[in-house]
């Protein structure tokens, strides 16, 4: 089969959804050899370098000008699918080109979330309504529509009325690097380059309110625990509230803040660290989950929503915003040496089902539907 890709987002996309775009690139060129794989992308210029294998193909616009680049993704890029005789489209980031049915090609869309639905008050009411009407046209449009957790499925039908025999649920994966087990000098170098503490908690991902990191920084202070927390993530206007608690309180050596963080890095910060806890209100999967169970920490998170799909029934579960319950999960795994010994062997075998070959075989299944 021709496989074609919407690449915009894994060429110009540095987090969530470009991580998803070259990862099922990668893993779809790597273990299904046998297709052919085509990128499609509005530009190259200044774009992420990813590897490749000798079966993908990169395509952008040729001829056109700089005006008409800019809809090439909804609409131009069909002429393109048709004249390279695409067997199947997949619209990797929630999208699809508008006019996709019309073209009789057979297409796949990715819904990562509906959290702009969801949770109306974390987002611009512009911004909602553009995504209202891609994300729901897209899912239309689709021969098959991948939620990457049941509770995205679950969101799609409700939110958007779509049939759910419509939808296959496959999981993400974590990128590769997280499996590695990195050496003491490797942790060494990275642990004086940040100047980290010998023990720590740590969180990952973008420092918003959503993310709801003050819980467990109120849940440091309400329950005097002395183990520092470490947040690696893009700061927002949230942090000012985080920070002036943390002034208030003085807090300074407790709560350590980290931006820009290069991603090579983040495995051996995921393995310096003694517990992950992520208190998001809500997420379409959490794929920071899988890459702190592949590093060998135990995983505080929440207990409702997609969060035990990501995090298996052996890690620890609490409500998100009681700090009470954080900080009893804190003391609890970091106390209990069986307990911590436990989570972690049964993490490592709960991540088996997110193992590349078997996303890959799942993504494959859902094209063979609709392809030929």
């Amino acid at each position: 089969m021709k496989i074609g890709f919407d690449a915009k987002r894994a060429f110009y996309n540095r987090s969530g959804l470009g991580n998803y775009s070259r990862h099922t690139i990668s893993i779809l060129s790597e273990f299904v050899p046998e297709n052919q794989y085509f990128l499609y992308t509005p530009s190259k210029r200044n774009a992420i370098n990813f590897t490749t294998q000798s079966n993908v193909h990169i395509k952008f616009p040729q001829g056109i000008n700089k005006l008409l680049k800019k809809s090439w993704r909804s609409y131009g890029v069909i002429k393109d699918l048709q004249k390279d005789r695409i067997s199947v489209y997949h619209g990797l980031s929630n999208e699809l080109p508008f006019n996709i049915k019309r073209s009789a090609i057979p297409s796949v869309v990715t819904i990562h979330d509906l959290i702009f639905l969801r949770y109306p008050e974390f987002y611009y009411k512009h911004d909602r309504k553009i995504y209202t009407k891609k994300f729901s046209k897209s899912c239309i449009n689709a021969d098959r529509i991948i939620a990457i957790s049941e509770q995205t499925k679950s969101d799609i039908i409700n939110f958007f009325n779509i049939d759910e025999n419509k939808i296959d649920v496959v999981y993400q994966g974590s990128n590769p690097l997280f499996t590695k087990k990195l050496t003491g000098e490797e942790l060494m170098n990275i642990k004086q380059k940040y100047n980290l503490p010998n023990q720590f908690i740590l969180n990952v991902g973008t420092i918003e309110k959503r993310k709801n990191i003050f819980s467990v920084v109120k849940a440091l202070f309400n329950e005097n625990i002395e183990i520092p927390l470490v947040v690696v993530g893009k700061k927002t206007a949230y942090i000012n509230s985080i920070q002036k608690f943390i002034d208030e309180n003085k807090m300074q050596n407790r709560v350590l803040f980290f931006d820009k963080v290069p991603f090579k890095d983040l495995p051996a910060i995921y393995q310096l660290a003694s517990v992950f806890v992520y208190p998001s209100l809500f997420e379409g999967f959490g794929i920071p989950i899988l890459e702190a169970m592949h590093s060998g920490i135990p995983v505080i998170t929440n207990k409702d929503g997609c969060f035990r799909e990501a995090a298996g029934k052996n890690s620890l579960f609490v409500d998100p915003e009681n700090t009470e319950e954080i900080g009893f999960a804190i003391r609890k795994i970091l106390s209990d040496n069986e307990l911590y010994e436990k989570t972690i062997i049964e993490g490592k075998k709960h991540i088996e089902k997110f193992s590349e070959k078997r996303i890959a075989d799942n993504l494959i299944r859902v094209y063979k539907k609709i392809g030929h």
